[in-house]
Order: C-alpha cells, then structure tokens, then sequence
C-alpha cells in the first residue's frame, strides 16, 4: 500500500448530501463505518432527495462487497483506492471519557480514532458536513474537514450577472436606446461578455439599460416594464424581470440579500406570461429541525403546509393588492387558484414529476444541495421554464454553507449558458426601516 494514500472516514451527513461520494476521493481508501449503515437505514423509505441518496448509496455499496479482493476480504476496489465497513466496535477509553453519550456521531468518533491510532502509515480523516462533528473529531486530535467535491472555491468570484460600464459613447447610446440593439463592437468597455450578463451603461448625460444576446452577438436594450401591476425599481429588478418574462431564456436564478423582491418579480414575471405555460407551480424546499418532515406537524396537510407556503402566499397579496377587488386580474388569478392552475406546493410534492409547459418558480434555493437542484433542473419537460430564487447569507440548511449550497453551485456551474440567466439584487425594496436593520444588525 502506498504510504502516500489517505484513509477517509466518512459521515452519514456526506452520504445524505451525495450518493456518489465514494467515487469522489480519488486513489485514497474510504472507510464507511457501520454506525453510518445503521442511520442510513432510518432514511430508506421517503421521496426525498436525501432518501433517494441513502438507498443510492447502499445499491453501490452492496454491488462493491459483491466483488472480490484479492489482498484482503474485507476492502473492496473503488476506482483507485478501496473501501471498507468497520463493523467491530469497542470502545476507546479516551473517547469513553471524552463523550459518555452513546449515539452514532461518537461510534463514527470512535472509528475514526481507533483508525487514526492504529494505522501510522496513512494519515486517518473525517470527512463530515456537521461543522460540531468536526470540532468533537478535532478536539480528540482527529484531522476533519467538510466534503467539499460540490464547494466553490471562491466566494468573491460568484458571477454576479451585471456590470457597470461607465464613459460609453454617447452616439453608441443613443443608437441603442432609438434601435433597441446595437453591435458589441460599439462598447469597447464590455470585453468577454457572458451569454445574458446585463449592463448598466452610461457616460454622465445619457444612460441605458442593456443585455448581451450571445447567440446574435448583439447588445439589445433593456426596458423598465410593469408586469400584473408591479413596476422594477431600480436596474436590477429591471434586469430580472426581463429575463423571467424572456422566453428565450428556460433558467433563471435571482439571488438577494431580503426585501431585495425577488421572489415577487419572479411571480409577477410569471403571471404576465401565464398563457404561454399549462400551470404556474410556486414551490419552496421545507428544512425543518432535525430532518422530521410534514408528518411530524398536528392538523391535516394544508395546516402542515401552512407555516412553510405563507411567505408565497404574501407575495401572491401583494400583486392583488395593486388592484381593486373587482378587477379582471384578481379575479383571474382567484380563477387561476381555484382551477389549479396556479399550484403553492412543498418543493417535495414537484419531485418525481415530469413538467411540461410549466412556469416552475423554487423560492428559497440557497436550502438546496447541488444534487437537489440538479434533480428539479432535470425534471422540466418541453415549454418549461425554471425560477431559482434566494438568499446566500440565510441559509437554514445545517450542513451547506455560502460556497456548498445548491444556489450558489448553480450560478457558478451555468453561466454563460445560452439558455440561462442571473441577477444579483443588491438594493432592498422593502422599507427604509428592513434596509437599516439589514444593515445595521
């Protein structure tokens, strides 16, 4: 065995978050220990993500133990390097003393010293999403780091889709806002462009709002437009919903500290192209404590669901609320409510599905794994189109961060797609009173 070898240790959690991780680690060993088979038992049956990678992950391992290794019956070939279940478990007395608790997360502990201790040939690490996990494992002197596979790796290089560009020919301008479009050519400013990237242009006495189409290698003009009573107040929520309403475009995230309005322009963009789609689907993951889903709620599934859809439902008034009672769109959207054909649904009720012409609007990304995202993604049949809406910095998620979560992945794996699109939303919408606290506490 190669000295230069790493032996993983790796947590329940990690499996959860990717079926495939056994495969990601390269020529080092891994080793499952048999506390996590046990936990990964509980999460067999359900029709979640995490389910499906829990019986995922136990289909793959049992096709590894089926096969034969010739230098030891107890490690199985991976790729490069072998895995193996611990199945004997007795207690270190140093872990005995440090955690008297008798869990899974101080079994796997206890593997992952017993390893670190015996085997002085290869350096033993922990591989866990739980950041406590990490600090127990650290404080008995275990190296432990997160799984990282799906991580980006810098933060600051998250692609914010807009760019300023300031000193632009005058002329250039004028042509662009008269026309509507304009050569690339014309702004020697906007150098490698991405497909969709919006710009604000100006030179001090004129200004326009524009978006580059890859695919006509043109700058067009973007106009501030109403959509079902809501008008864009600033550049960026322009920039949003011209691209929620731009059918050309099947993907779009918009991402934003709160109150910056992106899950309102998302429905209000949906609701002003709603004949061009069958159904409008609002959908948002549910990330309740300790992983109880619905039925761990009293009351019936419209109660369960009640708590979790009412930030939907919030937006939905505020669209009403720009008109009278009696008018034709509210009532189109009550009609719309009562045939179905506007659907405010659990994220986990859309899994599964094929959706064909549907506006597919998923509030609160940033509680996604790439792995989720990539499944809903996935699942949009012909005429659909997809809305990722949410906020890095409130993540409620406990094992993703701002660099691991399905938001953040997403962006930085589609940009410059000619089909996708994305916007920071900087400016809060909100009040003056949610922008000082979002500032200030």
């Amino acid at each position: 065995m190669s000295e230069k070898r790493k032996l993983f240790v790796i947590d329940t959690n990690v499996v959860l978050h990717d079926s495939t991780c056994i495969h990601q680690f390269e020529e080092n060993d891994i080793v499952v220990p048999i506390s996590v088979l046990e936990e990964l038992d509980h999460f067999k049956r359900g029709n979640e993500q995490l389910h499906f990678n829990a019986r995922e992950f136990l289909r793959q391992l049992d096709e590894l133990s089926n096969q034969k290794s010739t230098d030891d019956s107890n490690l199985q070939d991976q790729k490069q390097g072998k895995v193996r279940v611990v199945v004997n478990h007795n207690w270190h007395p140093d872990v005995e003393a440090a955690f008297q608790e008798d869990c899974p997360d101080h079994r796997i502990l206890n593997c992952a010293y017993k390893l670190s201790n015996n085997n002085s040939k290869q350096e033993t690490i922990l591989i866990s999403k739980d950041t406590n996990m990490r600090l127990k494992a650290r404080s008995l002197g275990i190296t432990a780091e997160d799984y990282t596979t799906d991580k980006i790796v810098n933060l600051d290089s998250v692609y914010t889709g807009s760019r300023l560009v300031e000193d632009a020919p005058g002329a250039a301008i004028e042509t662009l806002i008269n026309t509507g479009q304009i050569d690339l050519t014309a702004f020697p400013r906007i150098t490698k462009p991405k497909a969709n990237e919006n710009f604000i242009i100006r030179n001090g006495t004129k200004s326009a709002l524009a978006t580059y189409n890859a695919i006509e290698d043109k700058i067009l003009r973007v106009e501030k437009m109403p959509a079902y009573g809501i008008l864009p107040r600033n550049a960026e929520q322009s920039f949003a919903l011209h691209m929620v309403t731009d059918n050309k475009v099947q993907l779009v995230t918009l991402s934003g500290k709160a109150g910056t309005g992106k899950t309102l322009i998302a429905l209000a963009g949906a609701l002003k192209c709603r004949s061009d789609y069958r159904k409008i689907y609002l959908a948002r993951p549910i990330v309740p404590l300790s992983n109880r889903d619905l039925g761990f709620l009293p009351g019936d599934i419209q109660s369960k669901m009640e708590p979790y859809m009412q930030p939907l439902f919030d937006n939905l008034s505020v669209i009403r609320h720009q008109f009278r009672a009696k008018d034709k769109r509210v009532k189109k959207i009550n009609q719309m409510l009562e045939d179905e054909k506007l659907l405010i649904t659990p994220l986990a009720y859309i899994r599964g599905r094929s959706l064909q012409r549907s506006f597919f609007i998923v509030d609160e990304a940033q509680n996604l794994t790439p792995h989720e995202v990539k499944t809903i993604i996935t699942r949009a049949g012909d005429g659909t189109k997809i809305v990722f809406t949410g906020d890095i910095q409130q993540i409620d998620h406990p094992y993703l961060d701002k660099r691991s979560n399905g938001l953040t992945y997403l962006i930085s794996r589609m940009k410059d797609q000619d089909m996708y699109a994305h916007i920071t939303l900087e400016k809060g919408e909100r009040s003056q009173l949610a922008d000082l606290a979002s500032e200030l506490l």
